[in-house]
């Protein structure tokens, strides 16, 4: 069985900020992620802020593109990957789940999260657990701690190169 290209994949579910979403991918790059971005965004991904963000970083990073949810889903199911929803609403906590090789993690919109369509979907929805009363952390830092939490489990961390 062979393995896929990439240990995760980072998808982003209609982003609505331009600047969360270059970040993110930015995130992907020095991770060793691939990424995709499931349309319609609420911008360009030629747009100064999504470019600023992201920096030089971009060209670092694969970025796949589906101009819906439902050729993303199919997409998906082809690759036979799993679907990781994170989610304030989710049911596992982050550091009792156990991620695998190949899965998906997904991302849902700042504004709206994800439709419940969506949510079904998902093969597991896990949370970040965060101080009450508060509500969330921002979803390009909660990308990245899930990515991190991921590749650390399955020992695919970047290792550091020394810098002269």
């Amino acid at each position: 069985m062979s393995e896929p290209v990439a240990p995760y994949l980072l998808a982003l579910y209609e982003p609505d900020i331009a600047q969360n979403a270059g970040a993110m991918m930015r995130t992907c790059a020095c991770l060793g992620v691939e990424a995709a971005v499931i349309e319609p965004a609420g911008f360009r991904m030629a747009d100064g802020r999504f470019r600023r963000a992201g920096m030089d970083y971009l060209s670092g990073v694969q970025i796949a593109s589906h101009d819906s949810w439902m050729r993303f889903e199919a997409w998906r199911i082809a690759a036979q990957r799993r679907l990781v929803l994170l989610t304030t609403s989710g049911e596992t906590n982050l550091w009792d789940f156990t991620f695998a090789h190949g899965d998906v993690i997904l991302v849902g919109r700042e504004s709206a999260g994800v439709p419940k369509s969506v949510r079904a979907a998902a093969n597991a929805r896990v949370r970040i657990p965060i101080r009450p009363p508060l509500r969330s952390l921002n979803v390009g830092v909660a990308a990245a701690i899930a990515l991190a939490e991921a590749l650390r489990q399955i020992g695919r961390l970047p290792h550091a190169e020394a810098r002269t």
